[in-house]
């Protein structure tokens, strides 16, 4: 609806991050239960930083330029950067590698309980398809709204340091970075339970 409406603010107040294997579909179903909409392939990469998440959609625009006029005449696209920071708070068997650029936590054979993550001697892609979920509350109804956003391809491309300290809880800093199907489908998608979308 076009003009001014409060009720259309929109507030990340609680979020969640899945991982799923590469080309894995963001749900479109939405029940009472956000786990059972995302059982399917999904995994739930748990607590993250009170930051949240951070989107970045950066278009490089080359312009054109001509003898008869100062200003370009004409831009061509040149780059799509589409990526999302944020930093993960747990580390499990679906964290660190998530972080680390693929592989896998192996149990350590003869020793109970005890687990090793080997981190490769030079780096691999690991592409992987991110999902991210979160609600708010409608100031006009106290309805809430859902807002999913998926990218079907893509990888981590920057890891933060890791600060081990006696007052802070360490943490996974990613940057993650959305990668082009080769059969021409969406880049990522968003996916709404909001009745603001509606035709007026």
């Amino acid at each position: 609806m076009a003009g001014t409406n409060s009720s259309e603010i929109r507030i990340a107040g609680v979020g969640r991050l899945y991982v799923a294997a590469a080309d894995t579909k963001v749900p479109t179903t939405f029940s009472t239960d956000p786990s059972t909409d995302w059982a399917t392939g999904w995994k739930n990469l748990g607590f993250t930083s009170g930051e949240g998440v951070t989107f970045s959609k950066k278009d490089k625009l080359e312009p054109v330029d001509v003898w008869q006029a100062v200003s370009p005449v004409h831009f061509v696209y040149s780059d799509r950067d589409l990526t999302l920071k944020f930093s993960l708070m747990q580390f499990n068997e679906d964290t660190l590698p998530f972080f680390m650029g693929g592989g896998a936590v192996e149990a350590v054979t003869g020793s109970t309980g005890v687990y090793k993550y080997e981190i490769a001697d030079r780096p691999y892609a690991d592409v992987r398809a991110l999902g991210l979920e979160f609600t708010d509350v409608r100031a006009s109804d106290g309805a809430t709204v859902t807002y999913r956003f998926g990218v079907p391809r893509g990888q981590v491309t920057a890891a933060d340091d890791i600060k081990l300290a006696r007052k802070s809880a360490a943490q996974l800093g990613i940057t993650y970075t959305a990668m082009a199907a080769a059969d021409g489908s969406a880049l990522a998608s968003f996916v709404m339970k909001d009745a603001a979308y509606a035709a007026s």
